[in-house]
């Protein structure tokens, strides 16, 4: 068997408190199962957009800062193809091994042990880290609209984490539809808004911020030059960043070989709209410069320095549900991440034991936990963003590399949904990913070191102690280790 899927018995044998959770045992899986069938494609497909939405409120707008109106523009269209081609061969990966592993299950066929937890750990940075900022930011929402006269802090950031937490504990069902809900409110209120918008756009407001004479290719279009472009980066991606956990939910999906593709295929195509129509309509009606660093850009381009209007206040609103839809979706992506890595034996295996209702409990309050924390003590959500997308870069280019591999050593592998353009597609997803990652130095440094240093002490924890304990019953394990076993008989042959 590979080295790695096996896991170590106690010198002294089992205790009866501990037997149940051998994982050599059949109550072990048992003890670790999801609620099967419980979304269809239309869940699936809000479960994508509910990840992503709340960008399209604030974030994007500080890559005006950074790159002007043609440089964020240009970096939206390169990190719009880089999605577009990692969601394709996502929905490939996801027909092929249909399980809560998602990009650590594909990356552990394809590159082996260190590759599955190098992936994993990336996405558990993404989705542990963005819940914490955007708890955060809906505590300063509000505060901003003054409801029940709250003022941003840690009673605001706990009543998130507890609430949201709990529909999670409820039910998976019951999560997704409510997530479903809410990100319709969104996506309804940005369409609202882009219509009010485009009533007051000025083509020539677009390019209004001051040129950096100094930068090389510096022009109206590209104020801070073509370095420019590449520093927004980032700030492209928050049109789209966390459409690529879909797949996690692949476990409780109905049919997932073809739910799965069709979900990812159909959120990403509204995500690229609503990002067009806000970008060109925020942007165009109170201009660039106005915009470029306001905390609710949606609101400023409504409104300038007036006074509110109804449609600014409805705007300001369905931010708030934006922000929510968003923190609700991340929270259960991080669970199901934690929860496969834990079942495995990457993680303690008790993170991933489930209750009656087939939640993860211990992979919901846990890293709840941690965020809540992180949120109370730091109250740096921008730090924490940042922080994110590179856990989330990392795992873009392994993702992408994991389908190049697998294409290139098992081209006889079973394949219900085939990437279109192969291993074209998801190397020039490889190659924008890379580029993004190193994007995050120009931005802040801080936070990549950070990032960095949470990944040296979770790979230094795996080298010397899980990864001579992994279950090889686990899913994902067993997909691997039925590759290997096919491989070695070949090789004998």
């Amino acid at each position: 068997m590979a080295e790695g899927t096996t896991s170590r018995p106690s010198p002294s044998g089992p205790t009866p408190s501990s037997a149940a959770d051998s994982p050599q045992g059949d109550a072990y899986l048992d003890r670790r199962t999801l609620r099967r069938g419980s979304a269809g494609w239309l869940l699936l497909t809000g479960l994508g957009v509910a990840y992503v939405v709340s960008g399209d409120f604030s974030g994007w707008n500080i890559g005006l800062s950074k790159g002007g109106f043609g440089g964020l523009a240009v970096a939206t269209l390169l990190m719009g193809a880089m999605y577009a081609c990692l969601v394709f061969a996502l929905a490939e990966l996801s027909a092929i091994l249909p399980t809560a592993g998602g990009g650590y299950g594909f990356a552990r066929r394809a590159l082996g042990t260190w590759g599955g937890f190098l992936t994993g750990t990336a996405i558990l940075i993404e989705y542990i880290l963005a819940p914490a900022a955007i708890s955060i930011f809906i505590g300063d929402y509000v505060e901003s609209l003054g409801l029940f006269g709250l003022e941003s802090g840690w009673p605001v950031y706990l009543a998130c984490f507890a609430v949201f937490i709990g529909i999670h504990l409820w039910g998976v069902g019951e999560a997704l539809r409510f997530s479903l809900v809410v990100t319709a409110i969104a996506v309804a209120a940005l369409l609202i808004f882009a219509v009010g918008a485009f009533t007051e756009f000025d083509a020539g407001s677009l390019d209004d911020i001051p040129v950096d004479a100094e930068a090389f290719g510096a022009s109206s279009w590209l104020p801070f030059g073509l370095l420019g472009i590449w520093a927004a980066f980032p700030f492209g991606m928050w049109f789209f960043l966390g459409v690529e956990g879909v797949p996690l939910a692949a476990e409780e999906a109905k049919d997932p070989v073809r739910s799965m593709p069709r979900a990812l295929a159909i959120s990403m195509g509204v995500l690229v709209l609503l990002a067009i129509l806000t970008f060109f309509a925020a942007s165009g009606a109170r201009g660039s410069a106005a915009i470029q660093e306001a905390g609710n850009p949606l609101v400023v381009a409504l409104q300038g320095d007036g006074d509110p209007t109804a449609l600014s206040r409805f705007v300001n609103y369905a931010g708030l549900a934006g922000l929510v839809a968003s923190f609700f979706s991340l929270i259960y992506a991080g669970s199901r991440q934690l929860f496969a890595l834990s079942r495995a034996g990457y993680l303690p295996r008790f993170l991933s034991l489930t209750s009656r209702r087939k939640s993860p409990y211990l992979g919901l309050l846990i890293p709840g936990a941690i965020g809540f924390a992180l949120a109370a003590g730091t109250g740096n959500g921008a730090r924490m963003l940042n922080i994110a997308v590179f856990g989330a870069t990392i795992s873009y280019a392994l993702m992408a590399l994991s389908h190049i591999v697998l294409r290139r050593r098992e081209p006889e592998l079973p394949r219900p949904y085939r990437t279109p353009g192969g291993v074209v597609t998801s190397s020039v997803a490889f190659v924008l990913a890379l580029s993004a990652l190193v994007a995050t130095f120009l931005v802040d440094r801080e936070a990549a070191f950070t990032a960095l240093a949470v990944y040296a002490v979770a790979l230094a924890y795996f080298a010397f102690y899980s990864r001579h304990r992994l279950v090889a019953r686990a899913p994902e394990e067993e997909f691997a280790a039925l590759a290997a076993a096919e491989a070695e008989l070949e090789r004998k042959g």
